[in-house]
């Protein structure tokens, strides 16, 4: 005789594959936080990537080559949209929180995280920049464009530079590929 078993009690719960589905997200951690966080996240059965660069550290009476995380204060998980899976993270000591709205997180697409750790992995030089977005006003800091100012966009992959003349309301766009870019 088969019993059925009330819909409240019910161990099978209906998720949409979307849910399901395992993204990359940041997790801010407390500083210094880092490394802790993510061996008690892989404890606890979480994909982390936690990318490290060496740094060596000079004291008076000797030097030593440290491991220090690229991003400070920040661990990339992987886990699936569920509240459950974020829970398993949030309760994490030294996790602040999920990077994105509402304290849900936004997810980081593969490519960029496939990106840091090819980077690093094949051993490439590199070296920090400032985030641009498109649509921000920087200057030019080398070359012979140094010292100029305007809005960068980007048009079929091609970052320019729009130096505007706002009291006639006209514009010139100048390629900036290979030239040092930073924030205003």
């Amino acid at each position: 005789m088969a019993t059925s078993v009330p819909w409240w009690e019910s161990s099978q719960t209906v998720e949409s594959p979307l849910q399901l589905q395992e993204n990359w997200y940041a997790v801010q951690t407390r500083a210094r936080h880092e490394k802790v966080v993510a061996v008690r996240l892989q404890e606890r059965g979480v994909t982390t990537f936690l990318p490290l660069t060496s740094e060596v550290h000079r004291w008076s009476d000797r030097k030593k080559v440290v491991q220090s995380p690229l991003f400070s204060c920040y661990v990339f998980a992987r886990i699936a949209a569920t509240s459950p899976d974020r829970l398993r993270v949030l309760r994490v000591e030294g996790v602040l929180h999920l990077v994105g709205a509402r304290g849900e997180g936004t997810p980081i697409p593969e490519n960029e995280i496939e990106s840091v750790r090819l980077l690093l992995q094949e051993h490439l030089p590199w070296s920090p920049h400032a985030f641009l977005k498109i649509g921000q006003r920087v200057r030019v800091t080398s070359g012979a464009l140094d010292g100029m100012e305007g809005v960068l966009v980007s048009h079929n992959g091609d970052q320019s530079l729009v130096i505007s003349v706002e009291a006639i309301q006209r514009s010139l766009a100048v390629r900036v590929e290979g030239y040092q870019v930073d924030a205003i």
